[in-house]
């Protein structure tokens, strides 16, 4: 479910994003990061998750991950992510494609405050 009660929706595809690799911010016990907030990455979050020791922009193909650049919609940790909005660089947030789990930690109004509606298609957006 997604933080709106809702079926959760995939985060992307392109890149692959999700602690298991499916497209959605899906966790479980294993997932001790918990990667549950659908984010859309923007250069200032990317800075600040590199200046907290997590690195986001560079490929690490060990582990599938390509690296992000900004407009990038990832499935970030719920820690970080707070840390980011602690800072007042937080990434927006895809609320259908936000994992209903991240509520342990992050409060919705919060998690409301960055909500952007993107479609799964950026060519739908208008220049």
């Amino acid at each position: 479910m997604n933080v709106l009660g809702e079926v959760l929706e995939p985060c992307s595809s392109d890149p692959l994003t999700g602690f298991f690799r499916d497209g959605s911010c899906n966790t479980g016990p294993e997932d001790r990061g918990s990667h549950t907030i659908c984010a859309v990455v923007t250069a200032e979050f990317l800075e600040h998750q590199q200046r907290i020791g997590n690195d986001l922009s560079s490929p690490m193909p060990q582990f599938r991950f390509p690296g992000l650049q900004p407009g990038d919609r990832w499935c970030v940790t719920a820690r970080n992510w707070w840390q980011a909005h602690l800072d007042g660089v937080a990434a927006p947030v895809v609320l259908s494609s936000t994992n209903a789990a991240v509520l342990e930690l992050v409060p919705l109004d919060v998690l409301q405050m960055y909500s952007v509606d993107v479609p799964s298609d950026p060519g739908d957006i208008d220049a």
